[in-house]
């Protein structure tokens, strides 16, 4: 957990006023929902496997390094999420990273502010607040409406990203 994170934190967006928290355990249906609530989740099989997406959320919520933050409206209902991870690094003079993974809003709240004001807040305050030179992501090369997002925030495409799938052990070939 990124403890020096100041949250719950309140997200200005229109019409209404959303709040940033840290992620409870209790909140682990409504993220697997918007985790694997889209096509290209889908395709790479992502599946609502409760079990390892608690074993998952257990693991950020232990690590000082993560935290797993989501956005609730103003009934308390999760309406988006995503992960932070603080990188040390040696490259940029020694710069800290913040990554940002897993960013997903709800299918009926897209488009309505939710994600450029939880992209917003990791600019502008958590990334300050933890001492981060640079906010990192990456996004799957299918989503196109993802780039554009990202793009209009100010993220630049400035690299490649490569992926290597580590077969489960027992796996033949290993």
């Amino acid at each position: 957990m990124l403890a020096s994170l100041t949250l719950p934190a309140a997200l200005p967006t229109t019409p209404a006023t959303l709040t940033v928290r840290r992620a409870e355990r209790t909140d682990l249906a409504a993220i697997v929902r918007l985790l694997t609530d889209d096509a290209v989740s889908t395709s790479r099989g992502d599946e609502a496997d409760e079990g390892a997406y608690a074993r998952g959320l257990e693991a950020i919520l232990a690590d000082p390094g993560n935290d797993l933050v989501v956005a609730t409206d103003g009934d308390g209902a999760v309406v988006g999420t995503l992960q932070l991870t603080l990188i040390p690094g040696m490259a940029r003079g020694g710069s800290t990273r913040l990554l940002v993974e897993a960013v997903r809003v709800d299918g009926s709240r897209r488009s309505g502010g939710v994600g450029t004001a939880l992209m917003r807040w990791v600019t502008d305050v958590a990334a300050p607040e933890l001492g981060a030179a640079l906010v990192q992501l990456t996004s799957d090369a299918r989503r196109a409406d993802a780039h554009r997002f990202y793009e209009r925030l100010g993220f630049a495409d400035s690299h490649v990203g490569f992926k290597y799938r580590v077969p489960p052990v027992g796996d033949a070939g290993r």
